[in-house]
């Protein structure tokens, strides 16, 4: 993350146009690798692991990264408001990292990541509702077969929403920078992830004892391809909670290494 040095020096404008640009320049690395391995240089190797048979149009590319460019301004805003925050002494984040030792470093990343998720679940349950499913989330379903780059495609209101976790938890828990930037790149990676459009977890992830738990991306494509049930963004803790996996979710999972994808789709 920029510091408050940079904020002194160079003013609001040039910070916030600073952070929108390095966000989206993180998405265009992160979503780009993602996409140029499975949609070009190894299409065919790992078509066997295509979701849904069918692939996604240019006009729908080219809608998701003009959207997901509106998400980073948004996003960018955030980042200064919190700079400004911590100029003042309003938040909790702290430079010195034997302050509250390396122990807690780790701790607070793992606490971070559970509070996110959490956070999205019902946050996203919320867009699901019609009310505001027309206003703001019905932008992000256009995907209905998602690419890496539908990983920020929202709407500038949900992208709000989608960010307002952060400027949250910097008021109530003690966070270093490198929390905050290790944050960031892990959420970008299960972002690109969910919206990759092939499976890349074994035959038997979502029957295992442990690995059950974590969500895959025939969890978050059945998502988007229904538009119903699985909520979760890492973990499929609050489906599973609540009830709300969607009930094809094993089958299909399984049924994508039987070569049985002709059926996944929109319903």
């Amino acid at each position: 993350m920029l510091s408050t040095d940079f904020l002194d020096e160079n003013g609001v404008m040039t910070t916030w146009m600073v952070s929108t640009s390095l966000i989206f320049l993180r998405y265009l690395l992160f979503a780009g690798i993602a996409f140029y391995i499975f949609y070009k240089f190894r299409v065919h190797h790992f078509l066997a692991r295509k979701i849904q048979l069918r692939l996604a149009t240019r006009k729908q590319i080219r809608n998701e990264i003009a959207n997901s460019l509106s998400s980073t301004i948004v996003f960018g805003l955030f980042l200064v408001l919190i700079f400004t925050l911590r100029k003042n002494g309003y938040t909790l984040i702290y430079s010195e990292l034997d302050k509250y030792g390396y122990l807690y470093l780790v701790v607070s990343l793992v606490v971070m990541i559970f509070l996110h998720d959490a956070y999205f679940y019902w946050m996203h349950r919320l867009l699901h509702q019609p009310k505001w499913f027309k206003k703001m989330h019905y932008l992000h379903h256009q995907s209905h077969n998602p690419t890496p780059w539908a990983s920020f495609s929202f709407h500038p209101l949900e992208a709000i929403l989608e960010f307002a976790i952060l400027p949250i938890v910097v008021f109530v828990m003690p966070l270093h920078p490198l929390v905050l930037l290790t944050w960031s790149i892990w959420m970008i990676t299960w972002n690109v992830l969910g919206h990759l459009g092939y499976e890349i977890f074994p035959k038997h992830f979502s029957k295992s004892k442990w690995f059950k738990w974590i969500n895959t991306s025939t969890h978050h494509n059945l998502h988007h391809s229904h538009s119903k049930g699985n909520f979760g963004l890492y973990f499929n803790f609050w489906d599973r909670w609540m009830n709300t996996n969607d009930p094809s979710y094993a089958n299909t999972y399984q049924r994508i290494f039987k070569g049985q994808r002709e059926s996944v789709g929109v319903k």
